[in-house]
């Protein structure tokens, strides 16, 4: 067993959220009592997580809640011996926020969602549950149709809007990370990512979240053809060579992590577009070796500022979920992570 201690494993809330609901054809959320729970019931070895990245919207948390309320969450978070790191904050709309890129009413609400995510991490870190992470953002605008009809102008108002959070961001001693997803317009490929990061400019303020399933998904160029470099049917050498070529422009960004497996194909759920489809970490369908991935992005780690790794199960079904082997196998994929590419 490794002797490294870094990065410590996390969790992700939000799979009890993203893609639930009450519409038709849709399964209902899964309370963070119960994410929490089912967490804490994960162990390999004598080993188990060291805590959970969070998600800042409703049902799991107001984000209009009193620093009471959100102390008491708090100390539920921490009954369980575990750490908060890493907070999505509510850009997107229907939550507090609205897309980065939109007019000017709809930017002021991105920015208001940065805001109440910085305001709760600090709670968090008063409370002490809350000891490092980034709060997460992305450009809360769906697709790329509207982005691409005039993507020069989109992209600066994009850059703008994050300008302008990171501003908020380093106001609270805080780090955003955005997160590339094929999904979200300026975001959505690994070229749009690394220009969009690269034209704001604020390298120690607002870093990039590589998910190992959603930079797979830009390596094949999905919503944005003409920056694939791989075919879907590649050889293991490609893979390799393009993975190479990715990470080398993205790593150094890279200030917030998820590890993840995907098998080649998008999906969403409920309102949320197609993106990089989040596969079980023992799925015979994966394509990726999880390990050897993540080493190329966590080279250098210490050097960012990064002390968590985070497993991202984003629209599992609620039948995964709730399965005990789900958390043991993905717990025991994040420590192979940790004592390959881990430090003290």
């Amino acid at each position: 067993m490794s002797s490294d201690t870094l990065p410590k494993l996390h969790n992700a809330m939000w799979p009890g959220l993203v893609g639930k609901g009450t519409d038709e054809g849709q399964e209902p959320p899964i309370s963070l009592e119960r994410m929490l729970e089912l967490t804490a019931a994960a162990e390999v070895d004598g080993q188990k997580f060291d805590g959970i990245d969070y998600f800042l919207f409703l049902p799991h948390t107001d984000p209009n809640a009193s620093d009471d309320e959100l102390m008491k969450i708090a100390d539920l978070i921490a009954s369980h011996g575990f750490n908060v790191g890493s907070l999505v904050a509510p850009v997107w709309p229907g939550t507090v926020g609205d897309s980065a890129m939109g007019d000017d009413a709809a930017r002021a609400k991105f920015l208001e969602a940065v805001k109440m995510a910085c305001r709760i991490a600090g709670v968090f870190n008063k409370h002490g549950v809350r000891k490092y992470g980034a709060i997460r953002i992305d450009s809360a605008e769906f697709g790329v149709a509207k982005f691409l009809e005039d993507p020069d102008t989109n992209l600066k108002r994009i850059v703008g809007t994050f300008k302008e959070a990171a501003k908020i961001a380093a106001d609270h001693g805080e780090r955003l990370a955005a997160e590339g997803e094929v999904c979200w317009a300026g975001l959505h490929s690994w070229k749009a990512a690394a220009t969009l990061l690269e034209e704001v400019g604020m390298p120690e303020t607002l870093g990039f979240q590589a998910d190992l399933a959603h930079t797979y998904t830009f390596m094949l160029g999905y919503n944005a053809p003409q920056d694939a470099l791989l075919q879907k049917d590649h050889s293991e050498e490609e893979f390799w060579a393009a993975y190479e070529k990715v990470t080398d422009r993205l790593r150094p960004w890279t200030i917030d992590f998820h590890v993840a497996q995907n098998d080649g194909e998008v999906h969403g759920a409920g309102s949320h577009d197609k993106t990089g489809k989040h596969c079980q970490a023992d799925d015979p369908n994966g394509k990726l070796d999880i390990v050897r991935c993540a080493g190329y992005w966590l080279k250098d780690a210490q050097s960012r500022g990064m002390q968590h790794i985070c497993w991202d199960g984003c629209m599992f079904p609620n039948a995964a979920l709730e399965a005990p082997e789900t958390w043991n196998a993905i717990l025991d994929m994040m420590i192979k992570v940790r004592a390959a590419h881990g430090w003290s």
